[in-house]
This record gives structure tokens, C-alpha cells and sequence, in this order.
């Protein structure tokens, strides 16, 4: 029986795009109405991977792309120039990286820690200079560290420290500060820029508002942190409350930092028993 070409057939109904899966449907998903639906996905993404990976909290670490690495190309007559407002910054590559050795191997993030977790594994943002020198630190020391990337005009791109699983993009700067706070046990800021006073004072303002818990808060080379933020004008003004001076502190080096942190509440968590050995 021949069909009847009167009738219509159904091709524009399955080529129309309110037939797709609204799943698969991705100018659907990238509209206004579904905004609220891509900041729930951003979270339970990297929540889902980092839950994966037994990470329970995290060392977070903040600090400018723009440093160099000293093994990198040689400095430009520009770059050291720079340099010289600062005769210590010679010296932040180097113990950004010691610190992330350091706070990987004593802070809880290899395994072996009962019941499987992870502790003060190292966050950064990802990109490269002091944030690819503190991961990098985390992956000489075999321990994994944490990209919390996010999606920027000029193409940031991932440093190749970060442990590839644990590697995210944002679109949102507000849901990437909130996998930063919410398992942070601890905060280190090194010299940086705006995105690192941003970050700083995300941290500082949860802090001194009591919208999160008292985690220690270091700020590596006083001499750069005092030059760069005059904290005591802030509360000599009344600006800051006096006791809000106490929310953070200075430490100079790696081992300064760790120190810092350690006296400050830092909790690391005590490792298995060795097995006892064979007579």
C-alpha cells in the first residue's frame, strides 16, 4: 500500500530541538534559564572526582602565574627589573616548591592514612608560576595535588603538576572559591596580584565573619605582605578590628610556612603502625 502524500511526515518533529534529550541538548543547558542547573554541575563534578580520590581536606595555596620558574628562559631586562623591588623574590619559586614537598610528605596527602582519606592535600589554581611551583612540590613528593582551574579570556592552561584526575575548569569564580573553602585546613598566600588578594580576602572576610572554621592563614615574605597591604592602618583606622590582625601571620620560607601552620591548629593526621618486622 502506497503511503499518502497528502499526509505529512515527521522529520521536522525530529529535527526540532524541543524533541532532543535535554541532556544532550547543549544550547538548552548553556541558556539563562539553566544557570542555576551548570553552577549545580560544577560543583558535583569536582565534589564526585575528589570524593573518588578520598580527599577529606586540603592545604590551599595562593600565589601569582607570573613568577618564574628560574630554570625557565633567562629573565628579560624588564623582568629584573621588576625583581628588584623585591630583593627576596629570587627565592618564592624555590620555596614554593619546597613547601609543596614539604606539606605533602608530613601533611597526610600520601596513602596510607586510615580509612583511606587524604588530609592537606595541595590546592592551587592550577596555572603556572608559584601555583605550577607548589604542585609541582606535591608531585615530586608522589603525592596528588589539585588544578582548580578556571576558563578565562586568555586560555589559562593547566600546569602539568596537577594529578590529571584531580585537574578541573570553572566557569564560575564563585563556585571555584567554594571547592577552595570548603575542605580548606589550611590557607598559604605567596606574593601575587589581584586574583591573590581576591582569593586572600575571600578567605580572611569567611574568617573574620565566623562563616568558616578557624583554619590557619600564612602569608609567605612579610616584607612583600607589609610593602603591598598596610594591615596595621586598617586597624588603626577602625577599619579592622585590632583582634583581626591575629587571623593571619608572616613566615618567610618553606619550613616557616609548615611551622606556621602547625602552630596555628593544623591538624595532621597520625600514620598506621609499621607492621611489625620478621624475626
Amino acid at each position: 500500500m502506497s503511503r499518502d502524500a497528502s499526509r505529512p511526515d515527521n522529520r521536522a518533529q525530529l529535527a526540532s530541538p524541543a524533541y532532543r534529550l535535554p541532556a544532550l541538548d547543549q544550547s538548552f543547558l548553556l541558556s539563562d534559564s539553566m544557570r542555576g542547573a551548570r553552577l549545580m554541575l560544577e560543583y558535583e563534578k569536582a565534589e564526585e572526582r575528589l570524593r573518588a580520590w578520598g580527599v577529606r581536606s586540603t592545604l590551599v595555596a595562593f600565589g601569582s602565574a607570573r613568577v618564574r620558574d628560574p630554570d625557565g628562559p633567562p629573565a628579560t631586562a624588564e623582568e629584573v627589573a621588576r625583581a628588584a623591588e623585591f630583593p627576596n623574590s629570587h627565592r618564592w619559586y624555590g620555596e614554593a616548591l619546597a613547601f609543596g614537598r614539604l606539606a605533602s610528605q608530613q601533611g597526610g596527602a600520601l596513602d596510607g592514612i586510615p580509612g583511606g582519606y587524604r588530609d592537606n592535600v595541595i590546592a592551587t589554581g592550577g596555572g603556572g608560576g608559584l601555583m605550577a611551583a607548589v604542585n609541582r612540590g606535591a608531585w615530586e613528593a608522589g603525592a596528588p595535588s589539585i588544578g582548580f582551574n578556571i576558563a578565562l579570556p586568555h586560555e589559562q592552561e593547566p600546569n602539568p603538576y596537577t594529578t590529571p584526575e584531580l585537574t578541573f575548569q570553572f566557569h564560575y569564580f564563585a563556585m571555584r572559591k567554594l571547592h577552595f573553602a570548603m575542605r580548606a585546613a589550611g590557607l598559604v598566600i605567596f606574593p601575587g596580584g589581584f586574583g591573590t588578594l581576591d582569593e586572600m580576602f575571600e578567605i580572611l572576610t569567611l574568617r573574620q565573619a565566623g562563616k568558616s572554621p578557624a583554619i590557619p592563614v600564612v602569608l609567605m615574605d612579610r616584607a612583600y605582605w607589609k610593602r603591598v597591604v598596610n594591615f596595621d592602618v586598617l586597624a588603626k583606622t577602625g577599619m579592622i578590628s585590632p583582634a583581626d590582625l591575629e587571623l593571619f601571620s608572616f613566615a618567610d620560607d618553606a619550613v616557616g610556612v609548615w611551622r606556621a601552620l602547625r602552630a596555628h591548629g593544623l591538624k595532621v593526621p597520625t600514620a598506621p603502625a609499621a607492621p611489625p618486622s620478621e624475626a
